[in-house]
C-alpha cells in the first residue's frame, strides 16, 4: 500500500528518531544542489537497476519513505517497490520544494 505523508509528518519522526528509510529519487545534479539529511540517493532514471544493491536486505515492511523534488517521481519509485513486494511506502508530497518552503535544512 503506498501512503501519502507531508513534510510536517517526516519532519516528526526524523525528530523522533523513528525507524524508516528515506529514498531521494531525483537525479544527481538535484541532489548536488541539496538534500535531506539521512537520505539513500537512488535516481528514478536508475531505479529499477540500483533500488535492489540498496534494499536487499530490507524488511519488506519496513517504512520506506520516497521522495523527490514534487511528489511524481517519488510516487513512480513507490508504484516499482510496491511491484517487489514492499508494503509500508509512503510518498513525500511536495516533495523537497514542501521541505524548503517550510524552511527545513537541507544538506549541501
Amino acid at each position: 500500500m503506498i501512503k501519502s505523508m507531508n513534510v510536517t509528518e517526516l519532519k516528526e519522526r526524523m525528530d523522533k528518531k523513528a525507524d524508516y528509510i528515506l529514498i531521494d529519487c531525483r537525479e544527481q545534479n538535484e541532489w548536488d544542489e541539496g538534500h535531506i539529511d539521512g537520505a539513500i540517493f537512488i535516481p528514478l532514471s536508475e531505479f529499477n537497476e540500483k533500488w535492489s544493491a540498496n534494499l536487499s536486505d530490507a524488511d519488506k515492511d519496513k517504512e520506506l519513505i520516497l521522495q523527490c523534488r514534487s511528489g511524481r517521481r517519488s510516487l513512480s519509485a513507490c508504484q516499482i517497490l510496491l511491484s517487489e513486494g514492499f508494503s509500508n511506502l509512503n510518498n513525500l508530497e511536495g516533495g523537497i520544494l514542501d521541505w524548503e518552503a517550510e524552511g527545513f535544512a537541507v544538506i549541501k
